[in-house]
């Protein structure tokens, strides 16, 4: 797994957007399981002020004493779901993307322990749950969301995980992250 992301991140240009919006970083944690690896989503609490009962990245806004939104999504993704940074092998960035709050977020591709126990953070995290690579490679999706940003529309794939659903920005990620690494040709600008 760590090969063959490597591999395919180091040809791939993510864009950068020049946007002077607040910053995020996120993690799309991918375990190292050469034969099987599954991506790690998180469901955000009811109680939380954006993003309410969610599918997300494990990440988060970017504090002042944040060097790096590297270090940013690392911070919060142990806040979040208990991963510590040194158990978390970041490869690379993926595409900026714009929440609908106006935040400026980077999303990091990183390699996570398999086995590792997570734990969610009650106070931001509802639950944790795992995906398949798989399953979004078969591009079984629920729906396909028109979302328009900055005079475009894009066409998102919703995903359905059991109860989970997988949309918005952190389909987004994913649809970007799959065309990165395993060219899933998945094109957000053509209705499907």
């Amino acid at each position: 797994m760590r090969d063959l992301l490597k591999e395919r991140m180091a040809d791939y240009s993510p864009r950068q957007l020049a946007l002077d919006y607040p910053e995020a970083g996120i993690l799309v944690p991918v375990t190292e399981n050469p034969a099987k690896p599954e991506i790690i989503f998180t469901l955000r609490s009811a109680n939380m002020t954006t993003h309410r009962g969610q599918v997300s990245f494990p990440g988060g806004r970017r504090d002042p004493e944040d060097a790096s939104l590297e270090q940013t999504a690392l911070r919060e993704t142990h806040e979040e779901i208990g991963l510590p940074p040194d158990r978390v092998e970041l490869i690379a960035p993926l595409s900026q993307v714009v929440s609908r709050y106006g935040i400026l977020v980077t999303p990091f591709v990183g390699i996570v322990p398999e086995a590792h126990p997570l734990r969610a953070n009650p106070a931001e995290i509802e639950s944790i749950f795992r995906v398949p690579v798989d399953f979004f490679l078969e591009d079984r999706r629920e729906r396909t969301d028109a979302l328009s940003f900055l005079n475009h529309t894009f066409y998102v794939p919703c995903y359905r995980w059991g109860k989970y659903q997988i949309w918005g920005l952190s389909a987004v990620v994913l649809v970007d992250f799959l065309n990165a690494v395993y060219d899933a040709d998945i094109n957000l600008l053509k209705p499907r």
